[in-house]
C-alpha cells in the first residue's frame, strides 16, 4: 500500500495565516506544511484540503483515479472546492466498514474527541490507521495485531499514542508518522529529536511512503540524562521524552517534607502534569529499580539523590568526610553508575547544574557542588543521550 502525504500540517496549515509567532516565522521552504491530507494508492483520499490536486501533481500523482473521499473532521474555514471528477466527500459513521472498488477496506474508528479515524486495509493485508487532528481512538480493548503504519497527531495527543501502545496497536515495527503539525511544535531538528523519543518521525509534504515496507525506525535512546539550571524546563523536557509511552514509573527522590507548603506545591504541580497512567514511587533506592526489569523509569532528580547519599555517609561533617565519608560516597556513586551501565530498562534522569555561579562560602556546600559535578559526568558517560536545557530550550550534548 502506497501512501502520499499531500500535507502534514494542522487544518490552518503551517505557517498559520497572519500569525507572528516564532515557529510560523521560520516555517518556510521544507518547513512549511499544508493541511494534512493522505492519498492511498491513488484510489482513496483522506481529508479534502485546499490545493489537494496541485499538491498531488507536485508529488507526481493525479487525483483522477480517486474513488472515495473521506473526511476526518469538520472544515471550519471557507468551503473547499471539490476538484473536478472527484466523488463527493463524506464521513463514515463510527464502526461502519466500506469496501472500495480498488479492494481496500475502510473502517471508521470512534474517537475520544470530535472527528473520525479510519483504519485502511489494503488488498494485500497491510493496515494503516489515520487519526484526525487532536484525536485518539476511544475504548481501546486490545488489537489483534499492530498496525503497519499510524499517522496522527503525535505532538498534540501523546497520551493517545501511549494508549495505542498499551493496547498493542503500535508495536516495535509500526511506522509512526506525525501529522497535523501546528505552530506549537518546535521547529527544525528539535521536532525530529522529540518525535524520535516517541518512536515517530515527520516527513515533508509530498512524501510517498510504502505501508508495511522497510523504513529506518527512529532510534529511541535507552538512557537519557537531562541537566540544566533551576526552572530551566528540564523536568518538563524529561517528561516529554516518555509521554507517549504507557506505564512509566516516576521516581521522585525528593520525597515529602512535612510542613513545607512551598515544596508540597511543587510536588503537586509535578503530579498534576504527569499522564494519569504513570505510577510514582518516592525513594532514593535507585539501584534495585535499575537492576529489575520493568517499564521506563523517569528519575527526578539526581541532585536530591546525592543530598540523601551525603546525609547517609555523614559527608557534611569535615572530620567524617576525611575519615570515611568520602570513600563511602564514592562507593555509592560507583554502585549507581554501574547499575545504569547494566540496566535493561529505558531511563530518563534529571539533574541540576550548580557549578556555574558563586563559589559557596562553607565547605559542605562546596563539597556538594563538586560531588554533583562528578556524579553528573559519570552518569552522562553511561547515557546514549544527554541534553542541556537552557531557558526552556533543549541543547543536545550527546546523541
Amino acid at each position: 500500500m502506497e501512501l502520499t502525504l499531500l500535507g502534514t500540517g494542522a487544518p490552518e496549515g503551517l505557517p498559520r495565516p497572519d500569525c507572528p509567532c516564532a515557529t510560523c516565522a521560520t516555517a518556510r521552504g521544507e518547513r512549511a506544511r499544508a493541511a494534512t491530507a493522505l492519498l492511498v494508492d491513488g484510489a482513496l483520499l483522506l481529508d479534502l484540503t485546499p490545493g489537494a490536486a496541485l499538491a498531488a501533481a507536485r508529488a507526481g500523482h493525479s487525483l483522477t483515479g480517486v474513488r472515495q473521499v473521506l473526511l476526518t473532521h469538520p472544515h471550519d474555514g471557507p468551503a473547499v472546492e471539490l476538484p473536478a471528477g472527484l466523488p463527493a466527500a463524506g464521513r463514515v459513521p463510527d464502526g461502519r466498514e466500506l469496501t472500495l472498488i480498488s479492494g481496500h477496506r475502510v473502517r471508521a474508528v470512534p474517537m475520544d474527541s470530535p472527528g473520525t479515524g479510519y483504519e485502511v486495509t489494503s488488498p494485500d493485508g497491510e493496515r494503516l490507521l489515520y487519526l484526525p487532528p487532536g484525536g485518539a481512538p476511544a475504548g481501546l480493548n486490545g488489537s489483534p495485531r499492530a498496525y503497519d503504519m499510524v499517522v496522527g497527531d503525535v505532538v498534540g495527543r501523546p497520551d493517545g499514542f501511549a494508549r495505542l501502545r498499551a493496547a498493542g496497536a503500535i508495536g516495535p515495527a509500526t511506522d509512526v508518522v506525525a501529522a497535523h503539525l501546528d505552530h506549537d511544535v518546535p521547529p527544525g531538528r528539535e521536532l525530529d529529536r522529540r518525535l524520535a523519543a516517541a518512536g515517530a518521525r515527520a516527513v515533508p509534504d509530498g512524501t510517498t511512503v510504502v505501508v508495511g515496507g522497510f523504513h529506518e525506525a527512529p532510534r529511541i535512546p535507552r538512557r537519557t540524562l537531562v541537566t540544566g539550571g533551576a526552572r530551566s524546563g528540564k523536568s518538563v523536557e524529561a517528561e516529554r521524552r516518555l509521554e507517549s509511552f504507557p506505564d512509566v514509573l516516576y521516581v521522585a527522590t525528593g520525597g515529602s517534607r512535612g510542613g513545607d507548603t512551598e515544596w508540597a506545591a511543587r510536588v503537586r504541580l509535578h503530579r498534576e502534569r504527569r499522564p494519569a497512567s504513570w505510577r510514582t514511587e518516592e525513594t532514593c533506592e535507585l539501584v534495585p529499580l535499575l537492576t529489575r526489569d520493568g517499564p521506563p523509569l523517569l528519575i527526578d532528580c539526581l541532585s536530591l539523590w546525592l543530598a540523601d547519599a551525603m546525609d547517609g555517609v555523614g559527608a557534611w561533617d569535615d572530620d567524617t568526610w576525611a575519615g570515611s565519608g568520602e570513600r563511602a560516597l564514592r562507593e555509592r556513586v560507583s554502585e549507581l553508575v554501574g547499575a545504569v551501565r547494566a540496566t535493561s530498562r529505558t531511563v530518563v534522569a534529571v539533574t541540576n547544574e550548580v557549578g556555574s555561579g558563586i563559589v559557596p562560602a562553607d565547605a559542605g556546600s562546596r563539597r556538594y557542588r563538586d560531588e554533583l559535578g562528578r556524579l553528573n559526568a559519570a552518569f552522562a558517560d553511561e547515557c546514549e543521550h544527554v541534553l542541556l536545557v537552557v531557558a526552556g530550550q533543549a541543547l543536545v550534548l550527546r546523541g
